[in-house]
């Protein structure tokens, strides 16, 4: 039997530097799904790269990237990958696939609590999906890439690397402003020789499509939650998983951080957390629903909370809090659901 394991290689959620940074500092948020010898990426947060080759992967073994959305936090490292990760990779095997959300379509609306209405960044292409993500950064590195690739004859990210956005199913009902998690079955976004990989909408307004990803293996089930307010979605995308990974943040914290009332960008970031993210409880009452075996919490918000803190606020001695570059295995018989 192939065996199958999970490694965090970041557990920070939140596109920032969390501080203090020190030997315990969190890397950005990115988790690798390994099945025997080959290596699953899901997100590609600050540090991802690094992470991955200090775990002891190389290139060779990826056998795909997966975006979970497109927020900065979770795609920040991705060039990185793909600019370092191209000397690692000899171009002799298929391209590895990145898969995510495509195109949102339209601009989210404006917060109400816009005094004047911002500017879009870049209103010919507002909202690129992850085929053009992944092109528009190349294209920025060209003079580099160009250099390796005319100079010293390497292959180019382009004949590495295949960049494809995720198709929803028709008929769902979906629309980025007005229905963006309706109620949905999963559906399968890749499928190779040692897993398959299905997806389902969750809910982090006002980014759209957002997923969460269940991996099936020979001998294991694993669903990664992504960012989401809790949702039926990911219960019914995490039912009977023997791993959830789930993401959690602390909303006293949050109040803690956006508390001005008089300071509408404050105002703005509170209502966003609050509409878009999950607490630890609540991360443990769906993984009760869906049944799953194990919940471990990450994509951690605030990044510098110690694991005791993080028990503390999921009031759950159970839930697993893990480090990053951990390494979560399936070995022996299946647990029970959690209590």
């Amino acid at each position: 039997m192939t065996r199958t394991s999970v490694v965090t290689l970041g557990t920070a959620g939140g596109p920032r530097w969390w501080t203090p940074i020190d030997a315990h500092s969190r890397f950005g948020i990115s988790t690798a799904v390994v099945v025997g010898e080959r290596v699953y990426l899901v997100d590609a947060g600050i540090g991802a790269g690094r992470q991955f080759a200090r775990a002891g992967f190389t290139m060779e073994q990826l056998g795909g990237i997966f975006l979970t959305h497109l927020h900065s936090d979770h795609t920040t490292d991705l060039a990185n990958i793909a600019l370092f990760g191209m000397f690692g990779l000899s171009g002799s095997g298929p391209r590895v696939p990145i898969i995510g959300p495509g195109d949102r379509g339209m601009t989210p609306p404006v917060s109400p609590r816009a005094l004047v209405a911002p500017r879009p960044v870049a209103p010919h292409l507002p909202t690129p999906g992850t085929a053009d993500l992944f092109r528009l950064l190349m294209e920025a590195h060209a003079t580099d890439l160009n250099d390796r690739v005319l100079d010293a004859l390497r292959p180019s990210p382009f004949d590495l690397f295949e960049a494809q956005d995720i198709m929803l199913p028709a008929g769902i009902g979906y629309h980025p402003n007005h229905a963006m998690t309706p109620d949905m079955e999963p559906f399968t976004v890749f499928e190779d020789d040692r897993v398959r990989v299905d997806a389902i909408l969750v809910e982090h307004p006002p980014i759209a499509p957002a997923f969460g990803f269940r991996f099936t293996t020979e001998d294991a089930t694993i669903a990664i939650s992504g960012d989401t307010r809790r949702t039926a979605n990911m219960a019914r995308l995490a039912a009977g998983v023997d791993l959830l990974l789930h993401e959690a943040i602390s909303f006293d914290w949050v109040d803690r951080t956006y508390g001005d009332a008089t300071d509408p960008t404050a105002r703005a970031s509170a209502d966003h957390h609050r509409r878009s993210h999950t607490s630890a409880v609540e991360a443990i009452e769906l993984a009760r629903e869906a049944g799953a075996a194990r919940l471990a919490l990450h994509h951690l918000v605030p990044g510098y909370l110690t694991t005791r803190q993080w028990l503390a606020e999921s009031r759950d001695d159970d839930v697993l809090v893990p480090d990053d570059l951990q390494t979560l295995g399936f070995v022996g018989a299946r647990r029970r659901a959690i209590a």
